[in-house]
Parts: C-alpha cells; sequence; structure tokens
C-alpha cells in the first residue's frame, strides 16, 4: 500500500538524504529522458572576494546546468560595495558561463538587495513573486550570454 507523509525537508546526511535521493534519481531520469543525456549534469562555480590573508569575505556562488549558469547566492560587504567589486565579480562568472558551453544565466534577487545592480549589467525580470517575504517582492531575472534576447526563444509546450 501506499501513502503519502508530511515530513520535515530532507537533509543532507542520514535517512533524510535517501528520500531526496530518490526524488533526485527519479526527476533526473525523466528530464534527461526528455533533453537528453548529461543535459542536468551540474558544475559547481565560485567567484570568492578575499583579504590579503586568504580569508572570504564574501562572492558570487553558482551551479552551471541545462546550457545555464544559475547565480544560488552573491554576497559583497557593505564595506567593500559601490566600488565596481560587484561587476567584475558577475562578469568573471559570466565569461566563466560562456566558457562552459552557456547560452546565460540566471539568478534571483529581493526588492530589498540589487535588482537595479543586476538590470545595470543587463539583466531582465523574467518573473516576481509579491510578499516574498511580505512587503518586498522576488524578482527572477535572467541574462543571454550569446547574443539572442530573451524574447527571440519561444518556448514550446
Amino acid at each position: 500500500m501506499t501513502r503519502i507523509t508530511v515530513e520535515e525537508a530532507p537533509g543532507l546526511s542520514g535517512r533524510d538524504q535517501i528520500g531526496r535521493d530518490e526524488v533526485w534519481a527519479g526527476l533526473l531520469a525523466f528530464n534527461e529522458a526528455q533533453a537528453g543525456p548529461g543535459s542536468f549534469a551540474s558544475r559547481p562555480l565560485s567567484v570568492l572576494l578575499r583579504d590579503e590573508a586568504g580569508a572570504v569575505l564574501g562572492g558570487l556562488v553558482g551551479r552551471s546546468y541545462s546550457g545555464w549558469l544559475y547565480v544560488e547566492l552573491f554576497h559583497i560587504p557593505e564595506a567593500h560595495r559601490r566600488v565596481g567589486l560587484g561587476r567584475e565579480m558577475l562578469t568573471l562568472a559570466e565569461r566563466e558561463a560562456v566558457a562552459r558551453g552557456c547560452v546565460g544565466v540566471r539568478l534571483e534577487t529581493y526588492s530589498f538587495q540589487a535588482p537595479g545592480f543586476y538590470a545595470r549589467m543587463g539583466y531582465s525580470v523574467v518573473g516576481r513573486l509579491r510578499d516574498c517575504p511580505p512587503g518586498h517582492t522576488r524578482f527572477s531575472l535572467a541574462k543571454r550570454l550569446d547574443g539572442l534576447s530573451l524574447e527571440e526563444i519561444a518556448c514550446s509546450t
């Protein structure tokens, strides 16, 4: 007999990891059957900001898969902002994405973070979720790196 249970989100170790791994394996098999073997292979990327001693102060963390670089985390400490480091770090990540064969970069940011910065860097809003968290908006942004506009690519279902 099958049943549905509600549980805490799967963690990264122990019994919980088994549930996550099972779900991921099934989803990956389905996705690759549609898009081709290896199309969802994931490769991590970090562009780090370090102090003179080599300690990490901030940076950009993401991964390339499905032909896109997904920026998961991007943080620069307040004392190091507005001097061009963010632009330089994102540009380096974009260059690496091109070297990896990615057609674009996607990321998410909040209305209280840096949507204006990303707009100046050529990113377009492709989605928004209001009241996430309440009183704020979460933006999904993307930028093509292959010379095409986001609108030139038709989505067929």
